[in-house]
């Protein structure tokens, strides 16, 4: 049962961002996001990675990568619209 709330906290969590993704693929405006806010997000979710391998949790693992590459999308549709004004 802990794992299930684990999971299903980190596919929450993950998923949360999807809207965001797709709202900036369709629109192609970054603007308000800070590309700092980005960096920062993905370090920590980095750092969280590194802790569920450190404990064996695939939970915090799973998730946490999931939200790393939904991230590094932002990340890059940031830099690449940011360049084409």
């Amino acid at each position: 049962m802990i794992k299930i709330i684990g999971l299903l906290a980190g596919f929450l969590t993950t998923l949360s961002f999807l809207p965001q993704v797709i709202k900036s693929l369709k629109t192609k405006h970054m603007d308000d996001f800070n590309i700092w806010f980005l960096i920062l997000m993905i370090i920590g979710l980095s750092l969280w990675t590194v802790y569920g391998f450190m404990i064996r949790q695939m939970p915090i693992i799973i998730a946490n990568l999931a939200t790393i590459s939904l991230n590094l999308i932002l990340l890059a549709l940031k830099i690449k619209y940011q360049k084409q004004k």
